[in-house]
């Protein structure tokens, strides 16, 4: 029986399914797919060969794949017709309904770019990305435009598409009134290289940072996604699906991250019923398993953990599962033991390190041999090239720490209209992960530490940078340090020391601070921890703050 790595060579190869050629891409040679589609828009034209299977299950609503394919068809006329063209900037703030599936395929139909905003971020971290993008169009709900009420006039947005809300006066419309009226999909010529999407990463200077991702990164994600689904059925032996099968899954990532992006147009793509959910519930989620008969689960550590317990609670064996796939934090190695032995190897486990910069997973493990190593992310995919570079620029030895750098069709240009921080993070041709690893003799790379100062909290980034400037912003704060402190569900939480000046601080500091930060961070940002002082925070002898000794120090950890 060949290996995974075997069968990956051979499916690759000039005769196989996944055929790659050399091609160069801003002056640097790239592995590309060979007929792999010119854009996005080609693989929402190949969804319509699905017709009327269920495509989107929310609630108590089903949506056809033909059904998702007649309302992105009208809401892309409809955007065409205000004005909405090639590199048009369209922003999506929802839950994660069904018509953010649709908003999103219709935006990239006519070549325009989706913004994909954080929906649990406030007003005001809303009208930075709206601002920021230049976006022309919103896509919002209620809850949203509650939050944009004070703001809204500013924003010099020529129109606003409410979903599943009431539409307030002014340049609104209703989402059911746009797709209420049959169009075809407007004739739009859309390359590899034209940009797709702009996601936000919370940034390392106070402000988050617009990932931007090109057609052929994200059809790039996709053919790596189903070479990895077609190496795992050959190791399996191969084995035809019954002809009326229909592959299944819970969408548990937010559409706004990239690990729920994949998941939408993967699942486009393959047919697959997404089901969908208002807000993350195990037992909720256990029975949308049981019910849809749902074959693939992927989420955070601790939504995995949350389905494995919730599961074992209710005594489900969820016989219909075949896989569980995590990411977007660190994966605890228990994690994928608990995963084996509660069914019993008949699920296979899968792991992707990612990035947004890198549009999703570029290093994979799967299946019996995560089960064997479930302290690896494992192998890269095989359009990505890959270094592990220590402090001083070289390459690293196998077994010897150094920072992740990435290269090839799946790391994206970079920043939106932020030249600096793209030359930081991309020059001379590779991205810096800003992730410490090692490569062993087999192939196989584990990350062990991050080299830049930031928070993963249940997936979510926090950079601490951000937080300590507004901590700081508050008089009667002197010095401030935002750290990481271990979580059982979340992985980390965030938390906060604060110095303040002597004699200055009484027991409603705490809840002045929270009061501050809640105009300004969204919730996941901000400390569920503080630890007050009066003496100066620990630095290094060049200022650097020593966190780990504040961490110990101040909460015992």
């Amino acid at each position: 029986m060949p290996t995974r790595t075997e069968i990956i060579v051979a499916m690759t190869d000039q005769d196989g399914e996944f055929p790659l050629s050399k091609v160069e891409i801003g002056g640097i040679p790239m592995r590309v797919y060979k007929n792999a589609p010119p854009s996005m828009r080609e693989f929402l034209l190949m969804s319509r060969a699905f017709g009327h299977k269920p495509f989107l299950i929310y609630e108590n609503e089903v949506l056809s794949f033909a059904e998702h394919f007649r309302q992105a068809s009208a809401l892309a006329a409809h955007l065409k017709s205000i004005g909405v063209n090639k590199g048009d900037r369209v922003a999506i703030a929802l839950r994660n309904y069904p018509e953010w599936v649709t908003s999103f395929w219709a935006i990239q139909a006519i070549g325009a770019i989706a913004v994909a905003l954080n929906a649990w971020w406030i007003g005001e971290e809303l009208q930075f990305g709206i601002e920021d993008s230049g976006t022309k169009v919103l896509i919002t709900d209620g809850e949203r435009i509650e939050r944009l009420k004070d703001i809204y006039p500013r924003l010099g947005l020529e129109e606003t598409i409410v979903v599943r809300d009431r539409v307030p006066d002014g340049k609104f419309h209703a989402y059911t009134d746009i797709v209420g009226r049959d169009a075809p999909l407007p004739d739009v010529q859309v390359s590899p290289e034209d940009y797709s999407t702009i996601l936000y990463t919370s940034g390392t200077t106070g402000r988050s940072k617009g990932a931007v991702a090109t057609h052929r990164n994200h059809i790039t994600n996709i053919m790596n996604t189903l070479l990895g689904a077609a190496a795992s059925r050959k190791l399996a032996g191969d084995v035809a699906p019954p002809p009326d099968f229909q592959p299944g899954a819970l969408q548990t990532f937010p559409f706004f991250h990239i690990g729920g992006l994949t998941g939408l147009y993967v699942a486009s793509v393959t047919g697959t019923k997404l089901a969908l959910m208002y807000r993350w519930d195990p037992a909720a989620a256990v029975q949308l398993v049981v019910q849809h008969s749902l074959n693939s689960v992927a989420g955070v550590p601790y939504v995995v953990r949350q389905l494995l317990e919730s599961a074992r609670g209710a005594d489900q064996a969820l016989p219909s599962l075949i896989g569980i796939a995590s990411g977007g934090a660190p994966v605890p190695p228990d994690l994928i033991r608990t995963v084996g032995e509660q069914f019993k190897a008949r699920v296979a486990p899968g792991n992707g390190y990612g990035l947004t910069e890198t549009t999703s997973a570029v290093i994979s493990n799967t299946g019996a041999e995560y089960l064997a190593k479930p302290d690896s992310v494992g192998r890269p995919v095989p359009t990505a090239d890959v270094r592990v570079v220590g402090e001083d620029g070289r390459d690293c030895a196998e077994g010897e720490v150094g920072e992740i750098w990435f290269r090839g069709p799946n790391v994206i240009p970079g920043y939106w209209r932020n030249e600096k921080a793209t030359e930081e993070a991309f020059g001379g041709g590779w991205f810096r992960s800003g992730d410490l690893g090692y490569r062993d003799s087999e192939g196989r790379y584990y990350i062990v530490d991050r080299k830049k100062d930031v928070i993963i909290r249940g997936g979510e980034n926090v950079y601490c940078v951000e937080v300590e400037s507004l901590l700081l912003e508050y008089p009667r704060v002197k010095d401030a340090a935002v750290i990481g402190l271990p979580h059982p569900e979340f992985g980390e939480i965030v938390s906060a020391v604060v110095q303040v000046t002597a004699g200055n601080r009484n027991d409603e500091l705490e809840a002045e601070l929270r009061a501050h930060l809640e105009r300004h961070l969204a919730k996941f940002k901000q400390p569920a921890r503080y630890a007050f002082t009066e003496d100066d925070l620990p630095r290094t002898a060049t200022g650097k703050l020593l966190k780990r000794e504040m961490r110990t120090r101040y909460f015992g950890v």
